[in-house]
């Protein structure tokens, strides 16, 4: 393991991470209705996901979803099935009146635990790690390499969503969100239903 190859893979995986998905859009939503402080813990979940998800490729589960399809398509419907759940609770409470002061965000521990389970919800890092460490990780890779890959997973996401979090929930963009709050929320909700929907058909 070299230092460029360390920093390709961190490369790939950033990429990876700025695509739009479940958690961009828990993410901006969580910025916007309860300002940068509990987007930023919720960062901390997505984190943590994809540590664990990179943790698991490396254990070698990317080959076990290989081996034992019904494995991954299980996780993927169970995946599905969380989104879906989540995109409910969005839209159910979107016509919820919100004030920019005065709201009551969730608590940290809960952001990290919405953060977390979103990211978990969805299997396909755990095969898209597995490719990328099948072709660039040697089997022979020491072990402190390996730790250094995964807590590169880990500040890569966490970063990435943490400036999302500072990004949807300064001032001008909050206020916008709230003129139009309803709207926003159900287009949301869909938006993450269909993903749901997606990871666990395809």
């Amino acid at each position: 393991m070299t230092l460029g190859l360390f920093f390709t893979i961190l490369g790939i995986h950033l990429a990876a991470a700025i695509s739009p998905g479940p958690s961009f859009l828990v993410s901006v939503r969580t910025a916007a209705s309860e300002g940068f402080g509990t987007a930023a813990a919720l960062a901390l979940g997505f984190g943590i996901g994809a540590a664990l998800w990179a943790c698991a490729a490396m254990a070698g589960l990317a080959l076990l979803f290989e081996l034992v399809p019904a494995l991954f398509t299980g996780l993927k419907l169970v995946g599905g099935l969380i989104l879906l759940w989540i995109a409910l609770q969005i839209w159910r409470h979107a016509r919820d009146p919100m004030e920019v002061t005065g709201a009551q965000p969730r608590s940290a521990l809960a952001a990290v635990r919405l953060g977390f389970v979103t990211f978990i919800a969805n299997p396909k890092p755990a095969v898209f790690f597995g490719a990328v460490f099948v072709g660039l990780v040697p089997v022979e890779t020491p072990l402190e390499w390996r730790a250094a890959i995964v807590a590169g997973i880990f500040l890569n996401e966490t970063l990435w969503y943490i400036v999302t979090a500072r990004l949807f929930s300064l001032p001008r963009a909050r206020a916008a969100y709230l003129r139009v709050k309803a709207w926003i929320d159900r287009a949301f909700g869909l938006a993450l239903a269909g993903l749901g929907l997606k990871i666990a058909f395809t």
